[in-house]
């Protein structure tokens, strides 16, 4: 079910609204909606093609670290704000325990090569991998 939705101080930008809220079963299944809504909302920005496939595989790598630490039966929470050539996307679950970002991993290499920012916070049970893309054409808007 996607839902418009407020963002909380655990994920995405503390004290800004989402732009867009995707809420996904925490399956693996799903990760292909997830791209594909990614890939669409980069595209209404304008982003070039190879941002919008870096930002798409970028997204990809933080579902596969998020979901392994997804409590059974938990959502995977996707939030998506949209600023002048920027998309950020945070993607977040309820965490069954503790976790400590893995950034010695290839998820996390390649996370981090592809996007222009990308930070893994821990809090409150839940597990979130937040990422910005720059678009490559600065000159570009909503």
């Amino acid at each position: 079910m996607a839902s418009i939705g407020a963002g909380s101080a655990t994920t995405g930008l503390p004290g800004r609204r989402a732009d867009v809220e995707l809420r996904l079963p925490a399956d693996s299944a799903f990760a292909s909606v997830l791209r594909t809504t990614t890939a669409g909302l980069a595209a209404r920005l304008d982003f070039p093609i190879d941002d919008i496939e870096d930002l798409r595989i970028a997204v990809g790598e933080a579902s596969a670290m998020v979901l392994p630490q997804a409590a059974p039966g938990s959502d995977l929470t996707c939030r998506f704000y949209m600023a002048h050539a920027e998309l950020t996307v945070s993607v977040a679950v309820s965490a069954a325990g503790p976790v400590t970002p893995d950034y010695d991993s290839f998820a996390w290499q390649v996370l981090t090569t592809l996007a222009s920012r990308a930070k893994a916070a821990s809090d409150d049970g839940s597990f979130a991998i937040t990422l910005t893309m720059e678009s490559g054409h600065p000159e570009i808007g909503i």
